[in-house]
């Protein structure tokens, strides 16, 4: 801290010991900057109370400790998802934006900030700062919003936080551009430089992700994100020498190892995602946030035996934060599932069941899906009762902004054959959930796991074809088969056959009582079996298809994040020859 001596200007301080924790005699705006810094670094060496500790005495008179200060307890409360934690978050941010609100600029919303740079007063400085640590503020703000309330009022809230913070970005962004000749070389100038960075880049990548229909849903009109420029912007960020470097890293990172594979194509960057974490795994080896990245890059590649290993690591790097451990369980249970060692699978299934409250229903369903596929004699063994499991998963579902979860109401729905008096089986549920993530996209890395579950695959295609007395879902339940088995084929290269599988499930379309998704879905998948083998024209011609010709089918949102993530990359394919 430039108050008292207390902390360097480095990134380094609090890196390797925390003997004590010194108390600032005076907070001008580099020394906030300066010891939330020395918080931030705490955080990733898994000292979490520690960080809140150092921050506490100032966050409500410093605009960067009251950022600091509620972004750990925003941080805490996504993960835990107890209400108490959502609530405790809720008035801290609150507070902190009172706080920030002193700082920024009188008599306007936002401020022409285009003057303040080129006077050279404290003042002036920090009213450039405040706007940047209100409009992220304003950004958890919108984001517990969307998670604390079940009404759509809440959800409405949260669009307008979220388009007031994208407001103050952009005006903070014309300002920086303006005034750069005049303060670019001021450390105050860097580290507001690094805030604009990382609003405008996050923003930017998250509306180009967004399809059309939900831009207009959330009532984003005149809002565009360019994809390009959003990733531009973080990566320039991460190298800027910041206060949100890592910040802006940790964006880039969430989006290359899950935002491509929950609502792309699978195609993040893996090669960038290791250089951005590299650095950080020589400042924090033993940060549970940093192992926890290298193993899901590890379990990305294919190497499950290394993300396996890292995961591990990460549990027991830290005991303070129990939510960590409850993500790795969870990519645990698919390291496992991916190789399909179903024992262990289930458990980290049953940890998550009986620690996390994320979503009880997705849990529960999950567990029952994975000891579907076990022998009577193993799932004996658990005391597990399958049938009483896939039951309970209905009266389990939450709402957030009064909306169900998609994949809860896509588990509900599943469940559900199990109400009857005769339950009919469901047909490889664990490995239909396994593509429910993209976690074929994932496993299509490891030949020899790909190998083993189109044998698990055709195993349960002759059953059904050997079934004396198909139930009114044979059709389903035989479409499912055959897309899960041209998706093993495609990640195999066996194009041709897996290119029939696919062709197989849209012949028999008619047939399909229940599982509806499987068509659109199907299609998509066959766009980008068509993509692979060059074809664009085709490829974007069944795309477009699942886009436009279906509608109220289970994860419909999340498929047309997909479609309209694959339609961008083959507006940048060179376009096929006849």
């Amino acid at each position: 801290m430039a108050g008292n001596g207390g902390c360097a200007e480095d990134e380094d301080c609090f890196e390797d010991a925390f003997d004590r924790i010194p108390v600032s005699c005076q907070m001008d705006l580099q020394s906030a900057i300066q010891e939330t810094q020395c918080a931030l670094n705490l955080v990733l060496n898994n000292k979490f109370s520690e960080a809140l500790d150092l921050l506490k005495p100032w966050w409500r008179h410093s605009m960067y400790h009251a950022l600091g200060y509620s972004s750990i307890l925003v941080m805490q409360a996504a993960m835990t998802f107890e209400q108490g934690d959502i609530q405790v978050a809720m008035m801290t941010i609150k507070d902190a934006l009172h706080t920030c609100q002193r700082f920024r600029k009188r008599n306007s919303v936002v401020g022409s900030l285009s003057s303040l740079v080129s006077k050279q007063t404290s003042l002036q400085e920090e009213e450039m700062h405040a706007e940047i640590c209100y409009a992220e503020c304003l950004l958890q703000k919108a984001t517990l919003t969307f998670v604390q309330d079940e009404n759509m009022i809440s959800f409405i809230k949260g669009g307008l936080k979220i388009r007031t913070s994208y407001q103050i970005y952009k005006e903070c962004q014309n300002s920086m551009n303006a005034t750069q000749d005049q303060a670019g070389s001021s450390d105050s100038f860097r580290q507001f430089e690094g805030g604009v960075k990382l609003g405008i880049g996050s923003f930017n990548l998250m509306l180009s992700l967004l399809p059309q229909r939900i831009l207009r849903l959330l009532e984003f009109i005149g809002f565009s994100g360019n994809r390009d420029f959003g990733l531009s912007q973080l990566r320039e960020g991460a190298s800027g020498g910041s206060l949100r470097s890592i910040l802006c890293a940790l964006t880039l990172l969430f989006y290359h190892t899950y935002i491509t594979l929950i609502l792309g194509t699978g195609e993040g960057d893996l090669v960038e995602a290791e250089a951005l974490l590299e650095p950080y795994q020589q400042k924090y080896p033993n940060g549970s946030i940093i192992l926890f990245y290298s193993a899901r890059i590890a379990a990305l590649k294919g190497n499950f035996e290394k993300a396996r290993s890292r995961y591990e690591e990460c549990i027991g790097s830290q005991q303070e934060w129990r939510q960590i451990h409850h993500l790795c369980y969870w990519e645990l249970m698919w390291c496992h599932s991916y190789q399909q060692d179903w024992r262990e699978a289930y458990r980290f299934a049953d940890l998550l069941c009986k620690e996390s409250r994320w979503s009880k229903a997705i849990y529960v369903y999950q567990k029952a899906a994975i000891l579907s596929m076990m022998s009577e004699e193993e799932v004996t063994e658990t005391g597990e009762n399958v049938v009483e499991l896939f039951r309970q998963v209905e009266g389990l579902k939450q709402r957030l902004a009064g909306k169900s979860i998609p994949t809860e109401k896509f588990a509900i729905r599943k469940a559900r054959r199990y109400n009857a008096d005769n339950p009919v089986k469901l047909v490889l549920p664990a490995l239909e959930m396994m593509y429910v993530w993209n976690g074929f996209s994932i496993v299509g890395k490891r030949s020899d796991s790909t190998e083993a579950l189109l044998v698990t695959v055709e195993r349960a295609e002759e059953v059904l074809r050997s079934d004396p007395t198909p139930s009114e879902v044979h059709a389903d339940d035989s479409c499912l088969v055959q897309m899960l088995k041209g998706l093993c084929l495609k990640h195999l290269g066996r194009l041709l056959q897996a290119e029939l599988c696919f062709t197989q499930v849209l012949s028999s379309e008619r047939r399909i009582r229940f599982d509806h998704y499987l068509v659109p879905f199907t299609l998509y998948e066959l766009g980008l079996l068509y993509k692979q083998q060059g074809d664009v024209t085709k490829a974007a011609a069944y795309i477009e298809n699942a886009k436009m010709n279906y509608k109220d089918y289970s994860m419909e949102s999340r498929l047309h994040f997909r479609i309209h993530a694959a339609l961008n990359s083959l507006r940048g394919s060179p376009a096929s020859t006849p």
